[in-house]
C-alpha cells in the first residue's frame, strides 16, 4: 500500500519534468513563429508604403516636367498648380483627420489608396490630351483641361495626406506596440522608405522624361494601374495581421458624442437659421485648429511647419525656373537624387560635398532628421483618437508656410531679388529653433544640462563632506 503513494508521486515528478522540457523545446518554435509573422507584416506594410510613397513621388516630380513641357516659356500654370494644391491641403485637411478618427482604419486607408490613384490615372489622360497639337490649338479646350488637372491634383494631395496620416501617424504605433519592436526603428525604417522614393523616383521619370514626355505620362499611368491592386490587398493582410488595428472604442465627435462612424444630423422641429447654421459649421471646421493649438507637443509641431518655409529646395517653382533657365529632366532628376544621397550617405563625400546644390543638400538632412524626430514627439505625445485630427491639422500648417514660400518669389519675381526670399528662408529657421528652444523649456524646465556640460557632477563629487558638518 505504501509503494503506491511513491509511485504515483514518481509519476507527477516524470509529468512536471516533461511537461518542462516541452515547454522549453516548444519556446524557440514559438519563438520563431512570431520571428516570422513580424517579419511577414513589416514586409506587407513597407510594400504598401513602398508603392504609395513611389506613386505619389513620381507623380509629384513628374506632373512638373510635363506641366513645363506643355506651357512653356512661363511660370504661370506651374505656380497655380502647386497653390491651389496646397490650398486644398490647408481647407480640407482637418477635416479629413477627424473623418479618419472615426472610421474604420481599413476602410480609410483602403479609400486613400484608390483616390490617390483615380486622379493619377485621370490627370494622366489630361496631360496626353495636352501634348497633342490639336487639342492645344483651342484656349478652352486647353483651361479645360488645366482645370481639370489642377482639382485632379487636389484630390492626389489628399488622399496622399490620408494615407501618410494613417500608416505613418497611426498604423505605425500599434504595428510596433503589437509586435514588440521599437518604434524609433520603425519610424526610421518607413523614413528610409520615403527617402529612397524621393531619391530613385525623380531620376526614374526625368529619364523616361528626357526620352519622350508622352512616354512618360504614359509610364506613370501604367505603374500607378498597376501598383494599385498590390497595395490594396497588402494593407488589408497588415490589418488582417494585427487584430489592435480594429477600433473598439466609441471616438467622441465634435459634439462630444461617442460614435465610430459619423451619425447623420436630424432635422428638428425648429430649425437653426442660416446665420447659426454658419457659426456652427465655421466652430466645426475650428475645432480641430483649436485641439492643435492646444496640444503639449504644439511648438515642436508648428517649429517642424516652419521649415516649409523656403525657396531653397526641389520644389514646383524651383523645378519649373531650372528648366527654363536651361537643365535638362535628367540633370534636374540627378540634382535632387544628390540632395537625398547627401542625407542617406557619407556627408563626407568630396563628390557630393563639392556638388552645387551642398546647401539645398544640408537642409534636406535638417529638414527629415527633425521631421523624424518630431514624428515621434507627436506619436508619444497625442492620443489616439485625436491623432489623425492633429497629424492633418499639422500638414496644413506645412502646407500654409509651403504657399508662402510661392508667394515669396511671386513677391519677388526677378532673379536678382531672389535673396530677399532666401533670408525669409532664413528668418524661418530662426524662429522654428526658438520654438523649439521653448518646447524644450517647457518639457524640462531648461534648455541645457548647464551641470553635464560643464562638469558640474564631476566637481560636485570632488569635494568632500567636511565632519561634523562643518
Amino acid at each position: 500500500m505504501e509503494s503506491q503513494p511513491d509511485m504515483n508521486s514518481h509519476q507527477e515528478d516524470f509529468l512536471e519534468a516533461a511537461e518542462a522540457l516541452l515547454e522549453r523545446e516548444a519556446r524557440p518554435n514559438v519563438r520563431a513563429t512570431r520571428t516570422a509573422t513580424s517579419r511577414s507584416v513589416l514586409m506587407r506594410l513597407y510594400v504598401s508604403h513602398f508603392l504609395s510613397t513611389w506613386n505619389s513621388r513620381m507623380f509629384e516630380f513628374g506632373a512638373v516636367l510635363f506641366l513645363a513641357s506643355i506651357f512653356q516659356g512661363t511660370l504661370l500654370y506651374a505656380s497655380i498648380y502647386a497653390l491651389v494644391r496646397s490650398a486644398s491641403a490647408v481647407v480640407l485637411s482637418s477635416w479629413l483627420g477627424s473623418k479618419m478618427d472615426r472610421s474604420n482604419r481599413l476602410v480609410a486607408t483602403r479609400h486613400s489608396i484608390v483616390w490617390q490613384r483615380v486622379p493619377v490615372a485621370v490627370s494622366c489622360a489630361c496631360f496626353v490630351a495636352l501634348l497633342m497639337p490639336s487639342y492645344r490649338e483651342s484656349e478652352p479646350i486647353v483651361s479645360g483641361l488645366f482645370l481639370a488637372v489642377v482639382l485632379l491634383a487636389c484630390m492626389e494631395k489628399l488622399a496622399a495626406t490620408a494615407n501618410t496620416v494613417a500608416v505613418e501617424r497611426d498604423w505605425v504605433i500599434i504595428v510596433a506596440d503589437t509586435l514588440a519592436i521599437g518604434r524609433q526603428d520603425l519610424n526610421a525604417s518607413m523614413r528610409r522608405i520615403d527617402l529612397f522614393c524621393k531619391l530613385v523616383a525623380p531620376v526614374v521619370i526625368s529619364l523616361v522624361d528626357g526620352l519622350s514626355t508622352k512616354v512618360a505620362v504614359w509610364t506613370v499611368l501604367e505603374v500607378n494601374v498597376l501598383c494599385v491592386f498590390i497595395e490594396y490587398i497588402a494593407i488589408a493582410q497588415v490589418y488582417k495581421a494585427i487584430p489592435e488595428l480594429v477600433r473598439t472604442v466609441s471616438v467622441p465627435t465634435d459634439d462630444g458624442s461617442g460614435a465610430v462612424e459619423d451619425a447623420p444630423e436630424r432635422p428638428t422641429a425648429n430649425q437653426q437659421s442660416m446665420i447659426k447654421s454658419a457659426i456652427h459649421l465655421v466652430k466645426r471646421a475650428a475645432s480641430p485648429w483649436r485641439e492643435y493649438v492646444a496640444s503639449p507637443v504644439f511648438l515642436a509641431s508648428f517649429a517642424l511647419s516652419l521649415l516649409y518655409l523656403t525657396v531653397l529646395s526641389f520644389g514646383t517653382t524651383m523645378v519649373t525656373y531650372l528648366l527654363h533657365t536651361g537643365f535638362d529632366p535628367l540633370q534636374l532628376g540627378c540634382l535632387a537624387t544628390a540632395a537625398v544621397a547627401f542625407a542617406l550617405y557619407d556627408s563626407n563625400s568630396r563628390l557630393v560635398a563639392v556638388s552645387l546644390i551642398l546647401g539645398v543638400a544640408l537642409s534636406r538632412i535638417g529638414l527629415w532628421g527633425f521631421d523624424l524626430s518630431v514624428q515621434f514627439l507627436v506619436q508619444e505625445g497625442v492620443e489616439e483618437d485625436a491623432r489623425g485630427r492633429f497629424s492633418s491639422t499639422e500638414m496644413g500648417v506645412q502646407n500654409v508656410f509651403e504657399m508662402l514660400s510661392f508667394a515669396t518669389t511671386v513677391v519677388f519675381p526677378l532673379p536678382e531679388q531672389f535673396k530677399y526670399p532666401v533670408f525669409i528662408s532664413y528668418g524661418a529657421i530662426v524662429l522654428a529653433a526658438i520654438c523649439f528652444a521653448a518646447y524644450v523649456r517647457k518639457e524640462r524646465g531648461h534648455l541645457l544640462h548647464i551641470s553635464k556640460c560643464w562638469g558640474g557632477d564631476k566637481m560636485r563629487r570632488s569635494y568632500q563632506a567636511l565632519p561634523g558638518g562643518l
